[in-house]
């Protein structure tokens, strides 16, 4: 019987299995007593969007019948929460994985030196990344700027990554008296039921999250490399949610994903390109750490000056509600707010839409976006607006400009994934579906479209748009 006991908080690594803080306390012989701590307090603009709390709400339910609902449910500063806990439950012990937004990193750090400075024992782990973004640089010992050399001579050439370990198969639980409080407490759940769609679409958890792996292994993994880019097809692993939360860890999908790969002849470029995208998850985290102004500031200084449209409510709002009448966009942004997440290919166009054809800042998607997707991370948020903004580290160049019409046209050849989420078009032909604007009158009519009345008409026009988006790019570099 033992009678040492630590407090293990969870944060983003809601899971039994390949969890290093709580494999460290069971492993020396602790009993546990699990934590979560919603602070929204210390997150100043980031505190999590509506999409994210509703996720959050469905995985601590998991997590906690997993842990025959030990857990403790706390609201407020953890730096404040965290202190008091550890003096009511009459422990010493501490343990967590990390995490690597820039206020959680300042605030771990403060409060892991006060609790050691009070004597208690304090072990922090890595289970987010398959790399410490400290463990990777260049040979000079800057840090990388740009994804393929940060991953081809930087990552892959530090090490392996690490084999994920299984759950504990017994877990102690310590007595205490402290009040455990309710999940309900956090008050995550919206008061306006909108998810009921979500709910079909995702099963949140780490259950959830390996079946969710598992599906995509057996339905989507051959073909990966090139079907990838198909709204129209599963050739997704739609993952990112769970891997934000820790529902399942990148050394869990990576690992799965060779095994899994070779075992079944899966050809290696599928294999390799699906393991480089891991890798581009990483690079965003790494850009995080190494340059936390990233989620506000333009990486490209040059950019401060860009002039974007200081008259953008109007066009905002149509984008927001899937109203540009532009189909693959308005398919993207409906398919967002219904499921809370949308297809990696199609927010490049929708994004690049926004801010170039539009000329709308990329803060305002990505506070779009952080509202409303399951999978909201601050450092791919973050990375992923400023690379379609052209002002990011690796970016893709400003004058790189998505033309939506190719674009749906090339990558949902059938009208498939605009008739799923834009149904008024549905029974618009293959060939006008991607550009109604251009569709005789008597088609419009067979199909029931009428543009501007059942279905908007553009809200750009994409050639003189994009010529705009040139224009205003030429303001950059003056200022380099």
């Amino acid at each position: 019987m033992t009678h040492k006991t630590a407090i293990i908080w969870f944060r983003q690594d809601l899971r039994l299995n390949d969890n290093p803080a709580l494999n460290y306390a069971v492993n020396n012989g602790y009993a546990i007593i699990p934590l979560y701590i919603l602070d929204d307090e210390n997150a100043d603009q980031w505190k999590m969007g509506g999409a994210s709390r509703w996720w959050l709400h469905q995985s601590l339910q998991s997590l906690n019948a997993d842990l025959r609902e030990h857990m403790i449910f706390r609201v407020g500063k953890a730096d404040a929460v965290l202190p008091q806990l550890i003096e009511e439950a009459g422990t010493n012990a501490v343990f967590w994985n990390r995490c690597y937004e820039p206020w959680r990193v300042k605030r771990d750090k403060e409060l892991k030196q006060n609790l050691k400075d009070n004597d208690v024992d304090v072990e922090t782990f890595n289970a987010s990344l398959l790399w410490e973004p400290w463990e990777v640089a260049k040979d000079d010992g800057t840090p990388y700027r740009v994804f393929t050399p940060y991953y081809r001579k930087g990552c892959l050439k530090v090490k392996e990554p690490r084999e994920p370990v299984k759950r504990p198969e017994r877990i102690s639980y310590a007595e205490h008296k402290v009040d455990k409080g309710m999940l309900e407490d956090l008050k995550l759940m919206p008061e306006i039921k909108w998810y009921t769609q979500m709910e079909d679409f995702w099963q949140p958890g780490e259950d959830g999250a390996h079946k969710r792996l598992q599906t995509f292994l057996e339905d989507g993994f051959k073909g990966y490399k090139e079907d990838r880019n198909r709204p129209d097809r599963e050739n997704v692993s739609r993952i990112s949610p769970h891997l934000h939360f820790g529902e399942i860890s990148p050394h869990q999908v990576w690992h799965t994903a060779r095994g899994y790969g070779q075992a079944n002849a899966i050809p290696d470029t599928d294999i390799d390109h699906y393991c480089s995208e891991l890798g581009w998850r990483e690079f965003s985290y790494y850009l995080l750490y190494h340059f936390p102004h990233i989620t506000w500031e333009n990486f490209q200084p040059k950019f401060n000056e860009f002039p974007w449209n200081a008259q953008e409510s109007a066009d905002l709002t149509r984008w927001q509600k899937g109203q540009t009448g532009i189909p693959i966009v308005d398919a993207g942004m409906r398919q967002l707010w219904q499921t809370g997440w949308m297809h990696n290919r199609v927010r490049m166009i929708v994004g690049s839409l926004l801010v170039k054809n539009l000329l709308i800042h990329w803060h305002r998607g990505e506070e779009w976006f952080w509202d409303c997707l399951v999978d909201a991370d601050l450092a791919s948020n973050s990375a992923s607006w400023q690379w379609v903004a052209g002002s990011g580290a690796d970016a893709a160049p400003y004058f790189r400009i998505f033309n939506p019409l190719t674009q749906g046209e090339k990558f949902d050849p059938d009208g498939d994934y605009v008739r799923e989420f834009v149904p008024e078009l549905k029974d618009m032909p293959n060939k006008y579906i991607h550009k109604p604007w251009e569709t005789p009158e008597e088609i419009l009519h067979e199909a029931g479209v009428i543009l501007g009345e059942n279905y908007p008409k553009p809200i750009v026009d994409l050639k003189a748009s994009r010529e705009r988006a040139l224009k205003a790019f030429e303001t950059t570099k003056k200022a380099s």
